[in-house]
């Protein structure tokens, strides 16, 4: 009479390198020791490592959010630095981007009624363009207060832009409820020569150049906030459609 004995296929049994190498049965060994039980055949712990380097270099390179920037205080201005002189550089450097972004032609090329580009060709870049150092000019809002305040934009987000005003006040403007007058310039700000963006960069950070757009021949366009709520880098990606009709 023969006992025959269950092995549990789910008990981990310890190989020993000296029965392996003594004993002539392969067969039974496989039986005993491999057949219907799971064996890992790769080390987790060394797969997962890379994968948590991989994430701490993701998150060490991840853009600050708003709660970090806000304690830290990365958007506040320092005392003495509402100033609107002081961001005329930066306006001048958003009317040379503007210039390259819609292809404008030097102001002693044509006449004003040939520089002007076709409106159905700038729409989509404009709605994608970077705002800040551009002026805005509220023309219209549900707030009578906001009505015809202007200033260079210093910082955009998803609701509001921050601009100095002529008076050099801070003003927070939120995009709701509002029509902005956004003025582009012309003609080409950019220098026509290689030795010139030097003197032209220099005269900026001097400050010897203190003409904004509006000085100057320029387009006005409608901002309606409304339909703005986005911030700059979502704007980039993102596929504007007309509408016919938009309610303030």
């Amino acid at each position: 009479m023969s006992i025959s004995t269950q092995v549990d296929p789910y008990k981990s049994l310890a190989l020993g390198t000296a029965s392996l190498t003594q004993s002539a049965d392969p067969q039974g060994i496989y039986t005993n020791r491999v057949k219907n039980r799971h064996i890992v055949l790769e080390n987790p712990d060394r797969a997962s490592k890379p994968r948590r380097e991989s994430e701490k270099k993701k998150r060490k390179t991840a853009a600050l959010g708003r709660r970090p920037t806000g304690a830290k205080g990365l958007w506040k201005l320092e005392n003495g630095a509402e100033k609107f002189d002081l961001f005329i550089p930066l306006h001048q450097l958003w009317m040379g981007y503007m210039s390259e972004l819609l292809g404008l032609l030097p102001p002693s090329s044509v006449p004003v009624a040939e520089a002007m580009p076709n409106a159905s060709s700038m729409h989509p870049k404009l709605v994608k363009a970077d705002f800040h150092g551009s002026l805005l000019t509220v023309r219209q809002s549900k707030n009578p207060c906001l009505i015809g305040l202007s200033g260079i934009v210093i910082h955009e987000t998803e609701n509001a832009f921050k601009v100095i005003t002529r008076k050099d006040q801070l003003k927070l403007i939120p995009k709701q409820n509002s029509i902005f007058t956004l003025a582009v310039p012309l003609y080409s700000t950019l220098p026509q020569t290689q030795f010139e963006p030097v003197e032209a960069v220099s005269s900026a950070l001097s400050g010897q150049h203190s003409g904004t757009v509006l000085d100057a021949p320029h387009i006005a366009f409608d901002l309606y906030g409304n339909q703005f709520c986005f911030r700059s880098a979502d704007r980039a990606g993102r596929k504007f459609k007309a509408k016919e009709t938009i309610e303030l």
